[in-house]
């Protein structure tokens, strides 16, 4: 397996993101945009979005996206820290970023057009301080920053997106042929796919730059980036077959190392302590790479060996990790009490901010939704909310303890008003049809089934679930009026899809 993602990285340049295993088969409609107008030197803000957005669309539904709330908001609270130091990083269309994690041992991180950023788990797990995970993330907003996906893809016009699907394609491949992935690397367009690696050194100098940039100004430690990418580089001299993936698609040289150090030593140098955060998602993020039997088992040794360290912040990350091992093995009772001796090690981490994400009270409401306590989960809930308010999935998790407490009512009122507040937020959709099941309303469960199929981007889905409530036999006249609206407004946007992906 290792082999063969490795194969394909090698040929996948910077600029096109160092594109992910985005499913497990090689027959996925890459649904890619039309690029539009051919004399542009770059890519439209309007169209990089796009095109970011359909991709996100098939990553979302590969297993390997990790659709995990309290990791996604602490990558994106991260983010928005670095983010908020540098506000012109969001470039002239002002990109809504968005930070996810994908489920891979190999270290690596990627910009896809449009402001989506990912990291691979391996790499934030090889991380040792929240420095060094901030010059990967800063590196890659400097790529958006800088468009330099937008100018190769530009550059390029109509014919860069035949090496980009097939670049998407070689991967998808990787994951599922032994030999599939290599006949289409050979197969691809070579000469392009070697004038985006020859272009790639200066764009990598120029996001190293820019990353530099908002790692001062966000207030973290800028040899982190040194630290982190010289490791990558000691490491890679072990590799006898293969280097680490980050350096294949982020190539490193004698030049560009010693570029950051000499712009290291023209700035300021600020110790950052790291978050407590920090170290509870790296153990959240251990289990979640891995929650086999074997994984577990794994998990456990590492924990226990932490807890030999002696140190606060450690003790209280393999608590932690220790009690969602015991609730991914059923043991409620001890994951309980083992999370309740994280809490206690948390607040014992010298000089230890308060916690900015719902890491600990989000497990803590999964074990009370697995016991069976959906009273005391709901507690938990409204405690959280209070502390939170702008977690979303505290408050989908709030609305998982009414559901489970038979409070279907109150559930169905309040994921309305979620939905209207967050309205391309799938996970309400689901939700609210996972109630309207319960409560035997079949019309409304189709309808919010569709609801969520269309924000996901599956739109024949989404037109199939409108079938289906139309002719469910409680079905209102307002129902009907709403399936009769909607499918003439998904129908059109299939068309127009099916029409650029032609182009």
């Amino acid at each position: 397996m290792k082999s063969r993602l490795i194969i394909a990285a090698m040929a996948i340049s910077t600029f096109a993101g160092a594109l992910p295993a985005v499913a497990s088969s090689t027959n996925v409609a890459l649904n890619l945009p039309s690029l539009g107008d051919t004399e542009r030197e770059d890519l439209s803000p309007l169209m990089e979005r796009k095109l970011g957005e359909r991709i996100m669309h098939d990553i979302q539904r590969d297993p390997d996206y990790l659709d995990d709330a309290p990791l996604l908001e602490y990558l994106n609270n991260f983010g928005a820290i670095l983010l908020a130091a540098r506000p012109e990083a969001r470039g002239e269309a002002g990109f809504d970023f968005f930070f996810f994690a994908l489920r891979d041992p190999v270290l690596n991180a990627f910009a896809l057009p449009g402001g989506f950023i990912a990291v691979h788990s391996g790499l934030v797990l090889a991380a040792q301080t929240e420095s060094e995970l901030a010059s990967v993330m800063a590196h890659e907003i400097g790529h958006v920053a800088q468009r330099h996906i937008a100018r190769m893809l530009g550059k390029q016009r109509q014919d860069a997106l035949i090496p980009l699907a097939g670049l998407l394609l070689a991967v998808l491949a990787a994951r599922s042929s032994t030999d599939a992935s290599a006949a289409l690397m050979v197969g691809g367009e070579g000469v392009a796919m070697q004038r985006q690696l020859n272009f790639s050194r200066d764009a990598e100098r120029e996001a190293d730059r820019v990353g530099l940039q908002i790692m001062r100004d966000a207030g973290f430690d800028t040899s982190g980036m040194i630290a982190f990418f010289g490791r990558l580089q000691t490491a890679s001299r072990s590799y006898t077959e293969a280097v680490p993936a980050f350096l294949l698609t982020h190539p490193l040289t004698t030049e560009r190392i010693a570029d950051i150090e000499a712009r290291i030593r023209g700035l300021h140098y600020k110790q950052r302590v790291d978050s407590v955060d920090f170290q509870l998602i790296r153990a959240r993020l251990r289990i979640l790479q891995d929650d086999s039997p074997q994984g577990l088992r794994e998990a456990t040794v590492a924990f226990n060996n932490q807890l030999l360290q002696m140190n606060p912040g450690q003790t209280a990350a393999a608590k932690y990790g220790l009690a969602l091992v015991a609730l991914k093995q059923g043991a409620t009772d001890r994951a309980r009490s083992l999370l309740q001796e994280a809490r206690v090690a948390v607040r014992a981490v010298p000089a230890s901010e308060p916690s900015k994400n719902a890491i600990i009270p989000s497990l803590a409401i999964d074990i009370e939704l697995a016991a069976k306590r959906p009273a005391e989960a709901l507690k938990d809930a409204d405690i959280a909310r209070a502390r939170y308010p702008l977690s979303r999935g505290i408050a989908r998790q709030y609305a998982d303890a009414l559901i489970a407490g038979g409070r279907y009512d109150d559930a169905t009122q309040y994921l309305r008003d979620q939905a209207q507040l967050y309205r391309h937020e799938p996970q309400l959709q689901d939700l609210l049809a996972k109630t309207y099941a319960a409560q035997g309303k079949q019309a409304l469960q189709h309808l919010s089934l569709a609801e969520s199929y269309a924000l996901t981007g599956t739109l024949p889905a989404a037109l199939e679930q409108l079938s289906i409530a139309r002719k469910s036999p409680d079905a209102s006249f307002y129902d009907q009026a709403l399936i009769d609206a909607r499918e003439r407004e998904w129908q059109a946007r299939w068309r127009e899809e099916e029409k650029e992906t032609k182009k």
